[in-house]
């Protein structure tokens, strides 16, 4: 099967150059075109802005900027001819089907055979896209529906045709799963597909409930969040960010496409107060605001009754705490009757859907926990309640029990059997839930095995083939006594290889700070330090353990979570990860080794200018602001990941692509030898003290910020070193726990961590 080596997509607007900016973080060379502008200075104009603000845009397209490179901009007018040099091309220009197929002709005509054409639209059918073209161009057409934005959302929705080439359209999932991160949910050529025909829905029940309820917009989005596992945006909330002026296009297209029986139409009403807002320009975040803005006051919300804005208030409803998702939606109160019509509705309708959008519950689970980031999918939450609970309450307040739930009368949607999960299909047997080939979970082999050493914070399983795997299971997966404890018995057991990876949100936040600033309240700096030379020890025993070591961070991987990384033989990194030694932040220096590894790194970098000073400088310089890479790819820019670390695109794949590389170190592994260091010495702590004092007179840096900045240049100018003596590991290693034992004894270092606790921000004392 022919690889996808180039790329194109036509249509620069911000989901068409977001799709192509993924191209390029996965490596592939693309093509951007659009239309000639009148008037513009260059015929490439909208392909070359657009470049140019993605390089701005915050939060970023691009994993690296050094991927736009990737990224050729050109016009329909003059470039189409190049587009016979790609293997894929997307169409994502506006929703108009004559412009569509306009352009399909212009394609066909150039491209070459089997190049995969697909459309990213979300509202046309395959069917009336293809319809009256050539059937070489139909047996190479699909619809990857990407969602916005493309980097960062995992979902991508395909639509195959009758005509569609099978091997063509695997070939493009395939990519699309490895290359571009993508998970893939099929889908039937319906309006809507799954997730926006479901998301949608849910949003419009969401408004008009709150309407007729008379909700407050802050009540409404309380409970329509954590306590039914959805996203704390709520409604109102997601609403703004995706943009209130989305909205007409999309329910005019479901309303125009979808049978008068469908149960959308009911929930479509015209609602002045949105047109008005739309009107007034407040759509959203990207506007001058949504149903929540920025006032001079502080944030502001509307009024669903008045239209007018009024401070915003913090909702206090105890239903926004609960936890019983049936008591929840029984009870009888304004909030939990509106939790109830909207979510009862919208797991019916989702029953409904199985059949006409999706052949199975899995791909309308996923849908929404890839597309809306729903913890739980509708079926999941339908487990949940009992199917019997909900169609009996459907039936009672009179909305539709959709065939689909009737049939789970007695059941459930989901089961596990021998260990194997499986799901309800529409034959009323269970089926196995399918798991893409090279793809493993640790929840799958959690579910069927023991762990080999466990305690209160961390946890070691067996994935196979002598590898062990050692997860953090800690709140936040902080670092602590436990978990450090565990690492350290894991490297004893001495296995071929140990892969260090979680399925937890974040790979770890770092040393648990709570436990850390309860000791200094207690003044118990025997304990804190005891901690701090434990995390030496086990830090250095796993960088220089007699097997190889591959961490496998996502997420966030902050201060001692970078920490390990940087004493692991190898990574394999999600793409998402960001990663970073953040310890500055909270007035501290880091302790487990940070300052000595990212001195060695800089040390070694060969782009690096000689002499002790450069490196030294660079280190403090990322260090001392709490610099934190925005993807994987920057990370290797700051060297907290290595030239030769992996980078996985697909986080599902994490786990198996970390195995796979610790198994590949293991033939003839050593560990590395320890390193030396020459450091600038007094005048290089000097230097250092100068150019922090230089941001403080700019108002960058704050009084407590040169105070910690001076420890931190003390430990990387090698203390009390003289520029020609050569510095050991060990040395900086006493440097950085004596700094941080000063730094932890400071008032200034306890009010960073409290306020890190209580509000989640850094404090600028």
């Amino acid at each position: 099967m022919a690889e996808i080596r180039k790329a194109a997509v036509i249509g620069a607007g911000t989901m068409g150059a977001a799709i192509a900016a993924q191209f390029a973080n996965a490596g592939t060379p693309v093509l951007l075109l659009d239309i000639v502008p009148q008037g513009a200075s260059s015929r490439n104009a909208l392909a070359e802005g657009a470049i140019a603000k993605m390089l701005k845009t915050d939060p970023a397209p691009f994993m690296s900027k050094s991927a736009a490179r990737l990224v050729t901009p050109g016009n329909i007018e003059d470039d189409l001819p190049k587009l016979a040099e790609c293997d894929w091309v997307v169409e994502a220009i506006i929703e108009r089907l004559d412009l569509k197929q306009d352009l399909y002709r212009k394609i066909d005509a150039v491209r070459k055979p089997g190049c995969a054409i697909s459309s990213n639209t979300s509202t046309i059918p395959l069917a009336k896209l293809v319809e009256g073209l050539s059937e070489g161009f139909a047996r190479d057409f699909l619809i990857t529906h990407f969602f916005n934005p493309p980097r960062y959302m995992r979902l991508l929705e395909i639509v195959t045709g009758p005509a569609t080439d099978k091997a063509l359209a695997a070939k493009v999932e395939e990519f699309t799963d490895i290359h571009l991160g993508k998970s893939i949910v099929r889908t039937q050529d319906s309006p809507g597909f799954i997730a926006n025909r479901l998301g949608v829905y849910w949003l419009m029940l969401g408004v008009i409930e709150a309407l007729d309820a008379g909700l407050a917009i802050e009540d409404a989005d309380a409970v329509m969040s954590k306590p039914v596992g959805i996203p704390k945006t709520g409604v109102f909330g997601l609403i703004d960010l995706v943009g209130l002026d989305l909205m007409p296009h999309i329910n005019a297209s479901l309303a125009a496409t979808l049978p008068k029986s469908d149960a959308f139409h009911a929930a479509n009403r015209d609602l002045p107060l949105i047109k008005k807002m739309i009107a007034e320009g407040y759509i959203g975040r990207k506007g001058k605001g949504g149903f929540y803005r920025k006032g001079k006051a502080g944030k502001e919300s509307i009024g669903l009754a008045t239209g007018d804005y009024r401070p915003s208030i913090k909702s206090n409803i105890p239903e926004a705490g609960q936890k019983n998702l049936r008591k929840l939606l029984s009870g009888e109160s304004k909030a939990s009757r509106y939790a109830w019509r909207v979510l009862g509705q919208t797991l019916s309708y989702a029953a409904s859907l199985v059949g006409e959008a999706a052949d199975d519950i899995t791909a309308i689970d996923a849908a929404m926990k890839l597309g809306y980031n729903w913890r739980f999918g509708p079926f999941e939450l339908i487990d949940q309640l009992g199917a019997d609970w909900l169609a009996e309450k459907l039936q009672k307040d009179g909305f539709a029990v959709p065939p689909q739930l009737a049939a789970a009368k007695g059941k459930t949607f989901y089961r596990l059997q021998n260990n194997t999960p499986e799901y309800l299909g529409q034959d009323g047997a269970y089926h196995a839930v399918a798991r893409a080939p090279g793809v493993l979970l640790l929840e799958d082999i959690k579910r069927t095995a023991k762990p080999v050493l466990k305690n209160a914070s961390a946890a070691v399983w067996d994935i196979g083939d002598g590898v062990l795997c050692f997860e953090y299971t800690s709140k936040s997966n902080s670092l602590d006594a436990q978990n450090l404890d565990l690492l350290n018995q894991t490297i004893d057991l001495k296995p071929k290889a140990l892969v260090i990876y979680n399925e937890g949100q974040n790979f770890s936040a770092g040393a648990n700070l709570g436990l850390g600033l309860f000791a200094a309240n207690i003044a118990a700096w025997g304990e804190i330090e005891k901690l701090v030379a434990q995390g030496h020890d086990v830090y250095k025993k796993l960088k220089y353990a007699p097997f190889p070591t591959v961490a496998a961070p996502f997420g966030m991987a902050l201060g001692g979570g970078c920490e390990i990384l940087l004493h692991s033989s190898a990574v394999q990194a999600h793409a998402e990860a960001y990663i970073g030694l953040v310890e500055c932040g909270v007035g501290l220096v880091p302790a487990w080794g940070g300052c000595s590894e990212m001195l060695a790194r800089w040390q070694a970098n060969p782009k690096m200018p000689r002499g002790p000073m450069p490196a030294a400088a660079k280190v403090f310089e990322i260090v001392s602001t709490a610099t934190v890479s925005k993807s994987a790819a920057e990370a290797k820019e700051y060297l907290f990941l290595k030239p030769t670390d992996g980078i996985t695109m697909n986080r599902d794949r994490l786990l198996a692509d970390a195995k796979a590389r610790a198994l590949r170190l293991v033939d003839g592994y050593t560990p590395p030898a320890p390193p030396t260091y020459k450091l600038p010495g007094l005048s290089g702590h000097t230097a250092m003290n100068l150019a922090a004092a230089d941001f403080r007179k700019k108002g960058i840096a704050t009084a407590y910020d040169m105070v910690v900045a001076n420890e931190l240049a003390n430990v990387l100018s090698g203390g009390k070193a003289d520029i020609i003596d050569e510095v050991s590991e060990k040395d900086i290693l006493a440097l950085e726990r004596a700094a941080f034992m000063r730094l932890i004894r400071n008032e200034g270092t306890a009010a960073r961590i409290e306020a890190m606790l209580t509000t989640g921000k850094p404090l600028r004392n």
